[in-house]
């Protein structure tokens, strides 16, 4: 197949056909769509926009700083949370910081309610700042807003195409499992659940043949989330709490780490005890879907990026650290190293 022709496959297989979807004609895709609505009216959101984490991290640690850029949906963003300590943009920094020991800038760039085609206009603001590694939470709203899968796909190939091709390292967190959000009911919550993780494999294949890594989230909107709702989502049911958030930065952080080349010595290579390997694409995606917070990036065989199937990609079962607490951020390095000196 061509460049990306898998993720086109895959996606339109969410819409025309396979795993139950061919059933999701546009007149009932359209009543998951007012259905998903109502329910936020009837519970309401949570008010105003999310604090902005931009600025520096990691005080008294060494530079050059690493920069990282955040782009995305309201998730990247930390919709519904008052503290910058507890969006997921500022935990990440923290955690890049303390266990890389270097100072890190942050740019979030996340807008709420953005989806896969808004991820140009992020990009036209995050280019210019030079960053050396983009995360990116998309396609959610995707779902909600009947966008078909190959358009989101399309979308954010071309995202992370223009990251790639700048020399910005990409890590992409894909759709989570939108089938755990209660104000969707049955049967609609299960049509829901099954083209958010079909959306997630078809991202996942359009990333990796741009050479980008993907982690999966379904872990955030997915078991332990299901398993205590009232303590992971926030107060509208259907945007992550402070604690979900806390488990979203979680799963970021060490594949982060690992695009920045700064994987701990003991983690470089994959151990099939963990279930990782190396595997042709396509299975490696169905495989990320229905395990939370695998980790996939493209590797070579034998010297071959591809083999008869296709991309030979990396699974990888990375070991969550710590949790570790987000810290509000420096507005300039000026005024971090200033409060170093103070300190």
């Amino acid at each position: 197949m061509g460049k990306a022709a898998a993720a086109r496959k895959l996606a339109s297989a969410a819409v025309y056909g396979g795993g139950g979807l061919s059933v999701l004609g546009a007149s009932l895709y359209g009543v998951l769509r007012l259905e998903a609505q109502a329910a936020r009216r009837t519970i309401g959101n949570a008010e105003g926009d999310p604090p902005d984490p931009t600025g520096w991290y990691g005080r008294g640690r060494p530079g050059p700083a690493i920069k990282v850029a955040l782009l995305g949906d309201s998730s990247a963003a930390g919709y519904g949370v008052h503290r910058v300590e507890e969006t997921p943009g500022a935990r990440l920094a923290s955690g890049v910081a303390e266990l890389a020991d270097r100072r890190v800038h942050l740019r979030a760039f996340a807008v709420v309610g953005a989806r896969s085609s808004d991820l140009a206009t992020q990009l036209g603001r995050a280019l210019p700042t030079n960053p050396d590694v983009a995360v990116i939470l998309i396609g959610a709203n995707d779902v909600t807003h009947r966008v078909l899968p190959t358009a989101s796909v399309r979308h954010l190939s071309e995202a992370v195409r223009r990251l790639h091709d700048a020399g910005v390292a990409v890590l992409v967190g894909t759709c989570p499992d939108l089938g755990t959000i209660e104000p969707i009911m049955p049967p609609l919550r299960q049509v829901a659940r099954l083209w958010s993780r079909r959306l997630a494999a078809a991202q996942t294949i359009a990333v990796l043949e741009e050479g980008g890594r993907t982690v999966s989230l379904g872990s955030i909107l997915g078991p332990e989330f299901a398993a205590a709702p009232a303590v992971l989502f926030g107060p509208d049911r259907f945007h992550p709490s402070a604690s979900g958030y806390r488990s979203l930065a979680q799963v970021l952080l060490p594949s982060t780490l690992a695009v920045l080349g700064l994987t701990p010595d003991d983690e470089v290579e994959p151990e099939a005890y963990r279930g990782e390997g190396v595997l042709p694409i396509t299975t490696a995606a169905v495989q990320a879907v229905d395990v939370p917070g695998t980790e996939l990036g493209g590797t070579e065989v034998g010297g071959s990026r591809r083999g008869v199937r296709g991309l030979w990609v990396e699974l990888r079962h990375r070991r969550r650290h710590p949790d570790t607490e987000g810290e509000a951020p420096e507005e300039t390095e000026q005024e971090a190293a200033l409060d170093e000196v103070e300190g």
